[in-house]
Protein backbone atom coordinates (compact mmCIF):
# COMPACT_ATOMS: atom_id res chain seq x y z
CA UNK A 1 0.00 0.00 0.00
CA UNK A 2 1.07 4.03 -0.87
CA UNK A 3 0.00 6.32 1.49
CA UNK A 4 0.16 9.96 1.19
CA UNK A 5 0.07 12.27 4.55
CA UNK A 6 -1.52 15.25 3.99
CA UNK A 7 -1.38 18.62 6.66
CA UNK A 8 -3.00 21.38 7.23
CA UNK A 9 -0.52 23.52 9.13
CA UNK A 10 -2.01 26.80 10.73
CA UNK A 11 0.68 28.36 13.45
CA UNK A 12 2.48 24.54 13.84
CA UNK A 13 5.98 25.51 13.94
CA UNK A 14 6.35 23.52 17.58
CA UNK A 15 5.16 20.48 16.56
CA UNK A 16 6.13 19.98 12.67
CA UNK A 17 9.16 18.33 13.47
CA UNK A 18 7.59 15.89 15.81
CA UNK A 19 5.36 15.00 13.97
CA UNK A 20 7.74 14.22 10.73
CA UNK A 21 9.70 11.68 13.24
CA UNK A 22 6.88 9.55 14.49
CA UNK A 23 5.13 9.43 10.96
CA UNK A 24 8.33 8.03 9.82
CA UNK A 25 8.49 4.27 11.50
CA UNK A 26 4.62 3.91 11.01
CA UNK A 27 4.86 4.48 7.37
CA UNK A 28 8.04 2.39 7.47
CA UNK A 29 6.21 -0.13 8.82
CA UNK A 30 2.61 -0.42 6.97
CA UNK A 31 3.40 1.45 3.53
CA UNK A 32 5.81 0.22 0.32
CA UNK A 33 6.01 3.83 -0.85
CA UNK A 34 4.54 7.22 1.22
CA UNK A 35 5.03 10.87 1.34
CA UNK A 36 4.47 13.65 4.06
CA UNK A 37 2.39 16.67 2.80
CA UNK A 38 2.39 19.98 4.65
CA UNK A 39 0.46 22.53 3.87
CA UNK A 40 1.29 26.20 5.24
CA UNK A 41 -2.43 27.56 5.49
CA UNK A 42 -1.38 31.57 5.82
CA UNK A 43 0.28 30.50 9.35
CA UNK A 44 1.39 33.61 11.20
CA UNK A 45 4.50 32.23 12.87
CA UNK A 46 7.28 30.31 11.64
CA UNK A 47 5.72 27.46 10.41
CA UNK A 48 6.98 27.66 6.63
CA UNK A 49 10.78 27.99 7.48
CA UNK A 50 10.07 24.95 9.80
CA UNK A 51 8.48 23.05 6.79
CA UNK A 52 11.12 23.57 4.60
CA UNK A 53 13.53 22.49 7.38
CA UNK A 54 11.55 19.38 7.65
CA UNK A 55 11.31 18.95 3.84
CA UNK A 56 15.56 19.38 3.21
CA UNK A 57 16.14 16.74 5.70
CA UNK A 58 13.43 14.36 4.45
CA UNK A 59 13.06 13.40 1.02
CA UNK A 60 9.74 12.05 1.49
CA UNK A 61 8.02 15.50 2.45
CA UNK A 62 7.18 17.86 0.44
CA UNK A 63 5.53 21.57 1.32
CA UNK A 64 3.42 23.86 0.16
CA UNK A 65 3.02 27.11 1.05
CA UNK A 66 0.10 29.33 0.38
CA UNK A 67 -0.76 33.00 0.06
CA UNK A 68 -2.82 33.63 2.83
CA UNK A 69 -5.07 32.15 4.97
CA UNK A 70 -7.58 30.05 3.20
CA UNK A 71 -9.16 27.80 6.30
CA UNK A 72 -8.84 24.00 7.32
CA UNK A 73 -10.63 22.40 4.34
CA UNK A 74 -9.55 24.29 1.99
CA UNK A 75 -5.29 24.01 2.56
CA UNK A 76 -7.09 20.00 2.69
CA UNK A 77 -8.25 20.35 -0.36
CA UNK A 78 -4.84 21.77 -2.10
CA UNK A 79 -3.00 18.78 -0.33
CA UNK A 80 -4.85 16.07 -1.66
CA UNK A 81 -4.88 17.55 -5.54
CA UNK A 82 -1.27 17.06 -4.77
CA UNK A 83 -1.13 13.92 -3.63
CA UNK A 84 0.44 10.94 -5.27
CA UNK A 85 -0.57 7.96 -3.96
CA UNK A 86 -3.42 5.17 -3.90
CA UNK A 87 -4.55 6.13 0.17
CA UNK A 88 -4.89 9.20 1.47
CA UNK A 89 -4.77 10.01 5.11
CA UNK A 90 -5.57 13.55 6.30
CA UNK A 91 -5.02 14.65 10.37
CA UNK A 92 -4.16 18.11 11.75
CA UNK A 93 -0.73 19.25 13.48
CA UNK A 94 -1.04 19.14 16.51
CA UNK A 95 -0.71 15.80 17.19
CA UNK A 96 -3.93 14.98 18.83
CA UNK A 97 -4.12 12.91 16.39
CA UNK A 98 -1.43 10.08 17.26
CA UNK A 99 0.53 9.01 14.08
CA UNK A 100 0.78 5.39 15.62
CA UNK A 101 -3.73 5.17 15.08
CA UNK A 102 -2.78 5.17 11.63
CA UNK A 103 -2.75 1.29 11.02
CA UNK A 104 -6.20 1.36 12.31
CA UNK A 105 -7.30 3.71 9.09
CA UNK A 106 -5.52 1.88 6.86
CA UNK A 107 -7.30 -1.38 8.06
CA UNK A 108 -10.56 -0.05 8.02
CA UNK A 109 -10.10 0.69 3.96
CA UNK A 110 -9.14 -2.89 3.78
CA UNK A 111 -11.88 -3.82 5.13
CA UNK A 112 -13.68 -2.51 1.39
CA UNK A 113 -14.42 0.67 2.97
CA UNK A 114 -14.03 4.00 0.91
CA UNK A 115 -13.46 6.62 3.64
CA UNK A 116 -13.10 5.50 7.65
CA UNK A 117 -12.91 7.95 10.18
CA UNK A 118 -11.00 8.21 13.30
CA UNK A 119 -13.37 8.57 16.13
CA UNK A 120 -11.72 10.09 19.19
CA UNK A 121 -12.00 7.84 22.37
CA UNK A 122 -12.54 10.97 24.65
CA UNK A 123 -12.74 14.74 23.39
CA UNK A 124 -9.67 17.06 24.69
CA UNK A 125 -11.74 20.39 24.26
CA UNK A 126 -13.44 22.76 26.60
CA UNK A 127 -17.46 22.50 27.21
CA UNK A 128 -18.02 25.46 24.73
CA UNK A 129 -15.74 24.37 22.18
CA UNK A 130 -17.37 20.78 22.53
CA UNK A 131 -21.01 21.96 22.28
CA UNK A 132 -19.72 23.64 19.12
CA UNK A 133 -18.47 20.64 17.95
CA UNK A 134 -21.66 18.52 18.03
CA UNK A 135 -24.10 21.29 16.74
CA UNK A 136 -21.14 21.33 13.51
CA UNK A 137 -21.52 17.53 13.19
CA UNK A 138 -25.38 17.84 13.85
CA UNK A 139 -25.41 19.88 10.90
CA UNK A 140 -22.95 18.16 8.52
CA UNK A 141 -25.05 15.01 9.10
CA UNK A 142 -27.93 16.88 7.42
CA UNK A 143 -25.47 17.98 4.67
CA UNK A 144 -23.75 14.29 4.04
CA UNK A 145 -27.14 12.53 4.68
CA UNK A 146 -24.67 9.81 6.35
CA UNK A 147 -25.27 8.30 10.02
CA UNK A 148 -20.91 8.42 10.31
CA UNK A 149 -21.20 12.34 9.99
CA UNK A 150 -21.52 12.37 13.73
CA UNK A 151 -18.27 10.90 13.85
CA UNK A 152 -16.32 13.05 11.36
CA UNK A 153 -12.96 14.05 12.58
CA UNK A 154 -10.01 15.60 10.83
CA UNK A 155 -8.22 12.03 10.88
CA UNK A 156 -9.04 10.36 7.56
CA UNK A 157 -8.13 7.87 5.35
CA UNK A 158 -9.70 7.63 1.71
CA UNK A 159 -8.57 6.26 -1.46
CA UNK A 160 -7.40 8.89 -4.06
CA UNK A 161 -9.78 7.83 -6.64
CA UNK A 162 -12.35 9.67 -4.39
CA UNK A 163 -10.87 12.97 -4.79
CA UNK A 164 -12.55 12.32 -8.60
CA UNK A 165 -15.78 13.19 -7.43
CA UNK A 166 -14.76 16.64 -7.32
CA UNK A 167 -11.87 17.11 -9.01
CA UNK A 168 -13.49 19.95 -11.20
CA UNK A 169 -14.78 21.73 -7.80
CA UNK A 170 -13.87 25.53 -7.66
CA UNK A 171 -16.03 27.51 -5.08
CA UNK A 172 -14.17 28.90 -2.34
CA UNK A 173 -16.11 27.78 0.46
CA UNK A 174 -14.68 23.88 1.00
CA UNK A 175 -16.11 21.03 2.97
CA UNK A 176 -14.02 17.99 2.16
CA UNK A 177 -16.18 15.55 4.50
CA UNK A 178 -19.43 16.25 2.13
CA UNK A 179 -17.11 16.96 -0.81
CA UNK A 180 -16.09 12.76 -0.16
CA UNK A 181 -20.16 12.00 -0.34
CA UNK A 182 -19.82 12.68 -4.14
CA UNK A 183 -17.82 10.08 -4.80
CA UNK A 184 -18.24 7.36 -1.85
CA UNK A 185 -21.28 5.69 0.15
CA UNK A 186 -19.65 3.34 2.46
CA UNK A 187 -17.92 5.41 5.36
CA UNK A 188 -17.12 3.85 8.58
CA UNK A 189 -15.68 4.74 11.36
CA UNK A 190 -12.92 3.21 14.31
CA UNK A 191 -11.89 4.26 17.77
CA UNK A 192 -8.32 6.18 18.01
CA UNK A 193 -6.72 7.71 20.73
CA UNK A 194 -7.13 11.49 21.25
CA UNK A 195 -4.13 13.48 22.67
CA UNK A 196 -3.72 16.85 23.96
CA UNK A 197 -2.16 19.01 22.14
CA UNK A 198 1.71 19.56 22.04
CA UNK A 199 1.90 23.03 21.72
CA UNK A 200 -0.36 26.40 21.16
CA UNK A 201 -4.32 26.62 21.86
CA UNK A 202 -6.64 25.72 19.11
CA UNK A 203 -8.02 28.21 16.34
CA UNK A 204 -11.40 27.23 15.88
CA UNK A 205 -13.68 29.06 18.19
CA UNK A 206 -17.36 28.99 18.79
CA UNK A 207 -17.78 32.00 16.42
CA UNK A 208 -15.90 29.90 13.25
CA UNK A 209 -17.26 26.90 14.14
CA UNK A 210 -20.79 28.39 13.60
CA UNK A 211 -19.48 30.42 10.37
CA UNK A 212 -18.52 27.10 9.36
CA UNK A 213 -21.45 25.36 9.85
CA UNK A 214 -23.69 28.10 8.08
CA UNK A 215 -21.44 27.77 5.63
CA UNK A 216 -22.03 24.16 5.42
CA UNK A 217 -25.34 24.07 5.09
CA UNK A 218 -26.18 26.56 2.98
CA UNK A 219 -22.89 25.56 0.72
CA UNK A 220 -23.94 22.08 0.17
CA UNK A 221 -27.43 21.49 1.03
CA UNK A 222 -30.93 22.84 0.45
CA UNK A 223 -32.34 22.00 3.68
CA UNK A 224 -32.52 25.84 4.39
CA UNK A 225 -34.42 26.77 1.59
CA UNK A 226 -37.16 23.90 2.00
CA UNK A 227 -36.98 25.11 5.89
CA UNK A 228 -38.30 28.60 4.47
CA UNK A 229 -40.69 26.88 2.66
CA UNK A 230 -42.68 25.10 5.03
CA UNK A 231 -42.72 27.62 7.24
CA UNK A 232 -44.34 30.00 4.40
CA UNK A 233 -46.64 27.11 3.88
CA UNK A 234 -47.49 27.09 7.90
CA UNK A 235 -47.79 30.66 8.01
CA UNK A 236 -50.60 30.97 5.36
CA UNK A 237 -52.66 28.13 7.41
CA UNK A 238 -52.39 29.93 10.23
CA UNK A 239 -53.33 33.30 8.59
CA UNK A 240 -56.18 31.22 6.96
CA UNK A 241 -57.02 29.93 10.69
CA UNK A 242 -57.31 33.35 12.30
CA UNK A 243 -59.53 34.48 9.00
CA UNK A 244 -62.03 31.70 9.21
CA UNK A 245 -61.76 32.59 13.50
CA UNK A 246 -62.71 35.82 12.55
CA UNK A 247 -65.25 35.01 9.89
CA UNK A 248 -66.98 32.76 11.86
CA UNK A 249 -66.96 34.96 15.26
CA UNK A 250 -68.79 37.47 12.63
CA UNK A 251 -71.31 35.37 11.64
CA UNK A 252 -72.14 33.66 14.76
CA UNK A 253 -72.30 36.26 17.24
CA UNK A 254 -72.67 39.60 15.17
CA UNK A 255 -69.22 40.94 16.18
CA UNK A 256 -65.50 40.95 15.16
CA UNK A 257 -62.12 40.51 16.75
CA UNK A 258 -61.23 43.26 19.27
CA UNK A 259 -58.04 44.61 19.88
CA UNK A 260 -55.04 46.12 18.02
CA UNK A 261 -52.57 43.63 19.92
CA UNK A 262 -54.30 40.52 18.85
CA UNK A 263 -53.20 42.53 14.60
CA UNK A 264 -49.95 43.45 15.36
CA UNK A 265 -48.97 40.20 16.79
CA UNK A 266 -50.23 38.35 14.16
CA UNK A 267 -48.55 41.21 11.56
CA UNK A 268 -45.43 40.95 13.38
CA UNK A 269 -45.64 36.96 13.18
CA UNK A 270 -46.08 36.94 9.55
CA UNK A 271 -43.50 39.86 8.76
CA UNK A 272 -41.22 37.79 10.78
CA UNK A 273 -41.47 34.85 8.66
CA UNK A 274 -41.28 36.76 5.19
CA UNK A 275 -37.81 38.61 6.60
CA UNK A 276 -36.22 34.59 7.73
CA UNK A 277 -37.29 33.45 4.72
CA UNK A 278 -35.14 36.28 2.62
CA UNK A 279 -32.79 35.93 5.05
CA UNK A 280 -32.24 32.16 4.07
CA UNK A 281 -32.29 33.30 -0.04
CA UNK A 282 -29.91 35.79 1.12
CA UNK A 283 -27.32 33.68 1.66
CA UNK A 284 -28.01 31.14 -1.09
CA UNK A 285 -27.81 34.38 -3.62
CA UNK A 286 -24.41 35.67 -1.93
CA UNK A 287 -22.81 32.04 -2.25
CA UNK A 288 -23.86 32.24 -6.17
CA UNK A 289 -22.64 36.07 -6.37
CA UNK A 290 -18.98 34.31 -4.52
CA UNK A 291 -19.34 31.20 -7.53
CA UNK A 292 -19.83 33.71 -10.17
CA UNK A 293 -16.74 35.32 -9.35
CA UNK A 294 -15.01 32.20 -9.62
CA UNK A 295 -12.72 32.92 -6.53
CA UNK A 296 -10.20 30.02 -6.12
CA UNK A 297 -10.10 28.04 -2.86
CA UNK A 298 -6.59 28.63 -2.45
CA UNK A 299 -3.54 29.78 -4.43
CA UNK A 300 -0.18 28.25 -3.79
CA UNK A 301 2.64 31.45 -2.87
CA UNK A 302 5.79 28.59 -3.49
CA UNK A 303 6.17 24.89 -2.54
CA UNK A 304 9.40 22.60 -1.72
CA UNK A 305 11.10 20.79 -4.47
CA UNK A 306 9.43 16.97 -4.45
CA UNK A 307 12.37 14.25 -4.58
Amino acid sequence: MKVSVVVPVYNGAATIEELARRLQPVLDAHAEAYELILVNDGSRDDSWPAIQRVAAAHPWVHGIDLMRNYGQHNALLCGVRAARHEVIVTMDDDLQNPPEEIPKLLAGLSGGLDVVYGAPDRIQHGILRGWASHVTKWVLQGAMGAATARKVSAFRAFALTMRDGFAGFRGPYVNLDVMLTWGANRFGAVTVRHDPRAAGTSNYTFRKLARHALNMITGFSILPLRLASVMGFLFTLFGFGVLLYVLGRYLLSGTTVPGFPFLASLIAILSGAQLFALGVIGEYLALMHFRVMDRPAYVVRCSSERK
